[in-house]
């Protein structure tokens, strides 16, 4: 009996205590390089690597505005476009546990800490919540392999959100505030129509009139770290990170970068379809045509096997965008 109550006692303080896991990532087995593709010029594939991608415009050339001494001038150039790995994402059940950093703690906190398949009253469905941080990742300029491609992003490694000093995060009716039409969608007929996203993003892109879908995923609103239907870890830390992806379009922190062939524009409204998700933690998703993901795609097809029941029920994810850019 003394040694019954011994072990109970052992795993239910190790069950309590949120242990912080991760890994950095690894550029050279972490990441599918085959992801960049397809590239193409204009609507020409130049290469498609049996990836999938959205359509261009069929224009073979661009003309954009460029300062030359002083006066700004139109430059003609050619239409590209790629996939290019742009963020990081932690989905981590433990507040300020860094899990693309090597799994360790910021700060120790008594903030609420996450929980996973936490049953509702009447046991017919299950819930989570999470913590999410977002970093800035260009890791194709860092590692200086396109030196002088003018379309990659410049800037350096670092934390842009972390979901721990968002107030809003944790509370869905503060939520409302960043999005207020999230009641037009909180009934079954707007949910059944996810079904059509589903389908479109199983075998290819999410449908972009249906903003208020996530896919196979489940609803993208509202912004926040609760899953209202928790069908697994993989299923709900991909619907975390494109919640995340619609909160940053939504405060201005994500930006448009295939509307526009000069510019990236702002977009409060996420284009779903210029990003594609691949899972790096707890087991990297590096390999095969499913390695990288649409906007919605459900872990069904994909997510087999990788969330891993104790250090690997926290995740990080690689978020590739699409670039359509004018090459002068």
């Amino acid at each position: 009996m003394l040694s019954t109550c011994l072990l109970y006692t052992i795993f239910t303080q190790k069950a309590q205590a949120e242990t912080c896991v991760g890994k950095f990532v690894n550029p050279i087995t972490d990441i599918c390089w085959g992801c960049v593709f397809p590239i193409k010029i204009g609507n020409i594939p130049l290469y498609s690597g049996g990836r999938e991608d959205t359509q261009n415009p069929g224009n073979v050339v661009c003309v954009c505005p460029k300062v030359v001494a002083g006066l700004t001038v139109p430059v003609p150039g050619l239409p590209m476009s790629f996939w290019e790995p742009a963020r990081l994402a932690d989905v981590t059940r433990t507040p300020y546990c860094m899990v693309s950093l090597g799994g360790f703690e910021v700060l120790n906190s008594a903030k609420k800490h996450g929980t996973v398949a936490r049953k509702s009253n009447n046991e017919a469905l299950k819930h989570s919540f999470y913590h999410v941080h977002w970093y800035i990742y260009p890791i194709v300029y860092w590692l200086e392999l396109l030196v002088d491609f003018v379309c990659l992003e410049r800037a350096s490694v670092d934390v842009l959100y972390l979901s721990e000093f968002d107030p809003m995060w944790n509370n869905d009716e503060l939520n409302a505030i960043l999005n207020p039409e999230a009641v037009l969608f909180g009934n079954h007929l707007a949910q059944i129509s996810c079904a059509a996203d589903c389908m479109s993003s199983t075998t290819g892109f999410s449908r972009e009139e249906l903003f208020w879908c996530s896919g196979c995923n489940g609803s993208l609103y509202p912004f926040g770290g609760f899953i209202e239907s928790h069908v697994g870890g993989v299923q709900a830390s991909s619907l975390i990170v494109e919640r995340t992806i619609a909160r940053l379009h939504r405060v201005g922190l994500a930006w448009d970068t295939v509307s526009d062939v000069c510019k990236k524009k702002l977009a409060i409204k996420v284009k779903k379809n210029q990003y594609k998700l691949q899972m790096t933690f707890p087991k990297p998703n590096a390999k095969g045509k499913d390695s990288c993901n649409p906007f919605g795609r459900g872990s069904a097809i994909w997510g087999k096997g990788r969330e891993i029941p104790g250090n690997g029920e926290d995740f990080g994810y690689l978020i590739w965008r699409k670039k359509y850019c004018c090459v002068l």
